[in-house]
């Protein structure tokens, strides 16, 4: 005969942790929305993945991430190109020791 045995207080502290944390909740939309789907993804791991790596993100903040990331490569292309265009126009100005040794 099997003996009824209480809630292990360790797993209850890990589950109050979890809900505390908003795991569960999230957890739970994510497995929400796989249920709630017309067609089945192949791969529900990366549904799964994909929607908890989103979580609490609005397609406005993902647009307005990708637009800052944008705007600073192409900052960053055009500061290193000025950088480039200063070198040389500094070497211009810069006489070379004879040695060819570079003053450092």
């Amino acid at each position: 005969m099997a003996h009824y045995r209480g809630p292990d207080p360790k797993r209850e502290q890990f589950r109050r942790y979890l809900e505390k944390a908003g795991v569960v909740d999230s957890l739970t939309s994510v497995l929400v929305a796989l249920y709630e789907t017309q067609e089945r993804p192949n791969n529900a791991l990366e549904f799964v993945k994909q929607h908890l790596g989103a979580a609490g993100m609005t397609s406005e903040d993902t647009e307005a991430l990708q637009q800052e990331v944008l705007e600073l490569r192409q900052r960053c292309t055009s500061l290193s190109e000025e950088n480039k265009d200063l070198k040389t126009k500094l070497q211009r100005y810069e006489p070379v020791p004879e040695d060819g040794a570079t003053a450092d």
